[in-house]
């Protein structure tokens, strides 16, 4: 006869091994309230599959920037700010890779550029001029020259 999915039970080091992480860090989860495992007669933590999933839920939700109070929220279905949180996380994600891709262009032009040092770029001086002047603030990667699109590097 198979075993259910909720009659597998890790210890605390099988789940962190699993998931390559310290044992103090599921510890430290379950203080926070993410993580409620069920104990032995012993007083072990014995973990069951569904909270497997809310470790990866967990280490997911952490590699994509948000806070252990984030997460809580993400795990609670009742939570009345789950929404907003969800809000305010994708607009914080979309800033951080508006920042890669503005980081992304300017690797790539430093790479084609003929200039050693790509301060010393003409191309490069003309697209931040204006933030050099402060005229304006950030750097926008639609206004960057790509690879390709730059001038020679003055002698």
């Amino acid at each position: 006869m198979k075993s259910s999915r909720n009659e597998i039970r890790w210890s605390v080091g099988e789940l962190a091994h699993r998931f390559e992480l310290p044992t103090h860090v599921l510890r430290h989860w379950e203080t926070m309230g993410l993580l409620a495992p069920e104990r032995d007669a012993a007083g072990r933590r014995r973990y069951r599959e569904d909270d497997a999933y809310r470790v990866a839920a967990i280490v997911s939700s952490k590699a994509a920037g948000m806070s252990l109070d984030q997460i809580r929220s993400l795990l609670d279905a009742g939570a009345d700010d789950r929404r907003q949180i969800l809000t305010d996380h994708l607009a914080d994600l979309a800033a951080r890779m508006a920042e890669m891709e503005r980081s992304r262009h300017l690797t790539e032009h430093a790479l084609e550029c003929r200039a050693h040092d790509v301060a010393n770029c003409p191309n490069f001086r003309a697209h931040v001029a204006d933030l050099v002047a402060g005229t304006r603030r950030g750097l926008h990667p639609g206004r960057h020259p790509g690879p390709g699109q730059h001038l020679p590097a003055r002698a």
